[in-house]
């Protein structure tokens, strides 16, 4: 029986590699703004909808790119089961696929991994339109270059991401939130401190003086951290919204940073070693993952951002701005340029996906 969205799909692949051109692959559209400009006709995912499989027992799931993100994790938090990386919903339009693309992990990214880690397989349809598929549906499956991992932040330059197959997690049995007052280097020392014993930190934030930390694991587990720790517990239900809102970038910070960016400031995603000292730089700040993670939204000239990233030992992403001239990602040195080249070459040798939506010569 044929495909028929996956066929339609491969004919308006088709048909834009015999005119030359360009297609924007398209899924929810709510990631529009991160990256570079979308460019090219519309290549709608939505199409490919639903889920596959699911094996709760295997902890495996695999669902078609356009199913959406909302639906995908309300059918397993009925298993008791979730995506452990939590990745950002920008709304009910997000998308597996655009998840995968844009590669983006939520607040317990430090201490579980990221999207990557959890790609067991992924199905391709490249510039060629032809239909590749990669990895598997087990957790022991390495054979060859993992390509499907590739595609984790790859904002669509290699292809279409058809279908994926996730590795999920059971939902914890225990979690709680606690918070303290502090300054901004006292909160990151003390993170990692608390990391460095073991305790079950499954993440953290700081903004305006106060550390919130999440708790989660087994029951005895959170119990014996909550007394370690101490601070102040918050309200089960006030700890969900708080971390709902960080995860999916609508809570107050991020609202208020949106308001910045529209007024010409720029949003900054700095990837730094946890244990850096504070960025001197002017505009406010919030800090994740013990560190490793800086939300910068700012004004000052993006060269120094970026030198100022550089100089603590990681690299700065332009995450949200009204002008992004002096681009989006950290430039990439040439050795590691000329593989992103020879990538780009053997999945999409005409460059009619996503041209120039991560580097500008991809």
């Amino acid at each position: 029986m044929r495909d028929t969205a996956l066929f339609h799909l491969i004919e308006q692949i088709k048909s834009a590699r015999a005119d030359q051109r360009a297609l924007c692959i398209r899924g929810g559209g709510t990631k529009d703004f991160y990256g570079e400009a979308p460019s090219g006709a519309p290549l709608e995912t939505r199409t490919l909808t639903g889920i596959t499989s699911y094996e709760p027992s295997e902890l495996v799931v695999t669902a078609r790119a356009g199913t959406p993100l909302l639906e995908l994790e309300a059918v397993l938090a009925d298993q008791g089961q979730h995506l452990a990386f939590e990745p950002p919903r920008f709304g009910a339009a997000s998308t597996l696929g655009g998840m995968v693309c844009a590669g983006l992990a939520g607040p317990s990214r430090a201490a579980v991994g990221g999207v990557r880690d959890y790609i067991l397989g992924a199905t391709l349809i490249n510039g060629l339109g032809q239909t590749l598929s990669f990895g598997g549906q087990v957790m022991k499956n390495v054979a060859g270059y993992d390509v499907s991992r590739v595609l984790a932040g790859s904002m669509g330059i290699l292809g279409v991401v058809a279908e994926v197959s996730l590795k999920v997690m059971p939902l914890p049995r225990a979690q709680a939130t606690l918070q303290l007052e502090a300054d901004q280097a006292q909160a990151v020392g003390q993170v990692q401190r608390w990391i460095s014993q073991a305790l079950p930190i499954h993440a953290s934030a700081w903004c305006n003086g106060v550390l919130m930390v999440r708790l989660s694991g087994a029951i005895a587990a959170v119990a014996s951290a909550r007394q370690t720790i101490g601070g102040d517990a918050m309200q089960e239900d006030a700890a969900r919204q708080f971390w709902r809102g960080l995860r999916d970038q609508h809570d107050a910070w991020f609202a208020a940073a949106g308001e910045h960016v529209m007024d010409g400031a720029t949003l900054w995603r700095l990837s730094l070693p946890a244990t850096a000292e504070p960025v001197k730089l002017e505009g406010a700040t919030l800090i994740e993952w013990g560190g490793a993670l800086r939300w910068l939204v700012s004004r000052a000239p993006h060269a120094s951002v970026r030198h100022a990233a550089e100089t603590a030992g990681g690299h700065a992403t332009l995450y949200h701005a009204r002008e992004k001239a002096s681009g989006v990602f950290t430039p990439l040195g040439e050795p590691l340029a000329r593989v992103h080249r020879h990538l780009k070459r053997a999945f999409d040798p005409d460059r009619i996906f996503n041209p120039g939506r991560l580097y500008p010569d991809l």
